[in-house]
């Protein structure tokens, strides 16, 4: 309640002299002397009956907490119809227990005119559950400027959800009132975030002015709106402003601005500042900064203390804790106990730890088990749950159902997912649907989608014009950049498409280079074909070489190469063994021409 009004709030920033156990400074106590001063002139000029000396003075000892001196001034002064006495005469009433009484008091001062006490009789009224009598004084005292009544008013009318209530927090947050600032900032955040569904640019003015309401608030001291403006500032990517606050609603006892700030901190790499940070704010109970030690703690392979934390985690309300010492435990092979705690998370409603548990009781063969768990997870919106789901009822040949699941998990943004979808629907023959999930699949790393989409627009490709001097004009295309993206990922078989591009523009060296990495990753094709280009070069010996690395493979052309190689040089059993090679691996042409060749070696060796 407020302890001052009208004319006594002209000491609303004064200091009274109380004992706080320490010395003085010479400020303080002249300021303590001046305080002592002003009270004897309004005591005299009370006794020489002076009303308003005797509200202010009446003021000035409720404020020092001397209820008894001040009621018998404050009585006198409201007796003689002085409303700021009246208000404050309701206030000691109010701090005595007499709420009853005091509102009668508050009446009759806020009926007077007094902004203060029409605040005042409105949180009583609210107190006892009369709503329309507390709003009615409440914005008797708002629309005469009260800021504390203007913040009263917007929170009675936010509780009912009635849309005045803006206009009224508003109000108060541009008088100062600090806590209206905030709130006005939360609302403004709710609303952009709503808006921001409309579409890009959405919701961007109410973002804006969200933050300036939290700067304000924090600027005044709102810890609260200093870390939710850090972490405005650290998802912009300002980080060094965003620690300042972080470190500001920290060290005021937020003990979530302590987390974020020991997240900002690891990041930058100080992980001993980041673990202080946390330690202090999972001290506080913040269940975050208990999982953050206890991972800080296993990366170093302290597996007691982080299982501490994570307990800590858990007695703090925090699911992850569960689903963390899960995590730990199935690293040291303990599967018994990783269950038992996925199970815990799970059951509270954590889906990565649903999705964990069906894993580890897919992995143990209990599949009837596993896929409950996976659809649970799933529902509440794990992206790779529902891809598990997809992989689990392709397994089983319901290729209806896998999709479904690969939709979803692909509209999440899942890039494996994205490609079995791409897939499915090249196989029934959907190609620009495809293309538009094997270009997501692609865009988001999959080398096996850049190949597949590389392969899908090469086979749309019009054969190249001749140039005007009857040379090659090649200018590389849409397929050639997703065929050297995938080669460039390690994919083989992208390699030897793209050293095949190579050759057929004449650029030996740059042919050689990725067949070489194709046929040294394992490729048989990359070794067959680095083999036919040494061979061309010169370098017959080598190309032998690639060619029985990739016969060896089970590369019939390979193979035939080889035979021939062999019955050249005079080497007629080689060269039959390895044309009765080719004749096995195929395929079709090469399997006759290899037939013949092994007859004629045959009829040479029995000649």
């Amino acid at each position: 309640m407020d302890v001052m009004g009208d004319k006594a709030n002209l000491f609303g920033t004064g200091r009274f002299a109380q004992s706080s156990g320490r010395e003085e400074t010479g400020d303080e106590a002249q300021e303590a002397a001046d305080e002592a001063a002003e009270e004897v002139r309004q005591r005299l000029a009370a006794e020489a009956g002076d009303v308003e000396a005797m509200s202010v003075l009446g003021a000035m000892l409720l404020r020092r907490g001397d209820l008894d001196g001040a009621e018998s001034h404050l009585r006198a002064a409201t007796a003689a119809g002085d409303r700021a006495a009246a208000n404050n005469l309701g206030v000691l009433l109010h701090q005595r227990g007499y709420a009853d009484e005091a509102a009668g008091w508050w009446r009759i001062a806020a009926v007077a005119g007094s902004a203060p006490a029409a605040h005042a009789l409105g949180r009583h009224y609210r107190e006892r559950g009369d709503e329309p009598a507390a709003e009615y004084w409440l914005r008797q005292s708002a629309e005469q400027g009260h800021v504390l009544g203007a913040y009263a008013l917007a929170d009675l009318l936010e509780h009912r959800g009635d849309a005045g209530a803006e206009k009224w927090m508003r109000a108060a947050a541009e008088r100062g009132h600090r806590e209206a600032a905030y709130r006005l900032a939360r609302t403004l955040d709710r609303r952009s975030a709503r808006e921001s569904c409309g579409g890009e640019g959405a919701g961007a003015g109410a973002a804006e002015e969200a933050e300036q309401w939290y700067r304000q608030a924090a600027a005044r001291g709102h810890r609260r709106a200093a870390l939710h403006l850090g972490a405005i500032l650290e998802k912009r990517g300002e980080l060094k402003e965003a620690g300042r606050w972080y470190l500001t609603s920290a060290k005021d006892g937020e003990p979530r601005a302590a987390c974020a700030l020991g997240f900002l901190l690891r990041d930058a790499g100080d992980s001993e500042s980041a673990a202080v940070w946390w330690l202090r704010a999972a001290q506080d109970g913040d269940g975050n900064a208990a999982n953050a030690l206890g991972a800080l703690h296993a990366e170093r392979g302290e597996t007691q203390t982080a299982e501490r934390w994570y307990r800590a985690a858990m007695d703090a309300g925090d699911d992850n804790g569960a689903y963390n010492l899960g995590l730990l435990y199935a690293e040291q092979g303990r599967t018994a106990q990783a269950e038992q705690w996925y199970r815990r998370a799970a059951y509270a409603g954590h889906r990565e730890a649903a999705n964990a548990l069906a894993i580890l009781l897919l992995t143990s063969g209990d599949e009837t088990g596993a896929e409950p768990w996976f659809s649970k997870a799933a529902e509440a919106g794990s992206v790779d749950a529902a891809f598990n789901l997809g992989i689990l009822h392709a397994g089983r040949g319901e290729d209806r159902a896998a999709l479904r699941w690969y939709e979803q998990a692909a509209a999440a943004g899942h890039t494996e997912a994205a490609l079995q979808v791409g897939m499915a629907l090249l196989r029934g023959g959907d190609e620009p649907e495809a293309e538009r999930f094997l270009r997501c699949a692609a865009g988001g790393g999959s080398a096996e989608a850049a190949y597949r989409l590389a392969t899908l627009l090469d086979a749309r490709r019009p054969p190249e014009p001749a140039h005007e001097l009857g040379e090659s004009a090649h200018e590389k295309t849409e397929c050639e950049e997703w065929y050297e993206r995938a080669a460039s990922q390690g994919h083989r078989r992208a390699q030897v498409r793209v050293g095949m591009l190579a050759a057929a523009r004449g650029d030996v060296v740059e042919a050689a280079r990725w067949y070489r990495e194709a046929a040294e990753a394992g490729s048989r094709n990359g070794a067959f074909n680095l083999g036919l280009l040494l061979a061309r070069e010169g370098s017959e010996p080598e190309a032998v070489v690639w060619w029985r690395r990739a016969a060896d493979a089970g590369h019939g052309r390979a193979a035939l190469r080889l035979a021939l190689v062999c019955a050249r040089r005079g080497d007629l059993a080689e060269g039959q063994r390895w044309a009765d090679r080719a004749v096995t691996l195929g395929p079709g042409e090469v399997a006759e021409r290899a037939a013949r060749l092994r007859d004629a070696l045959r009829e040479e060796l029995s000649a």
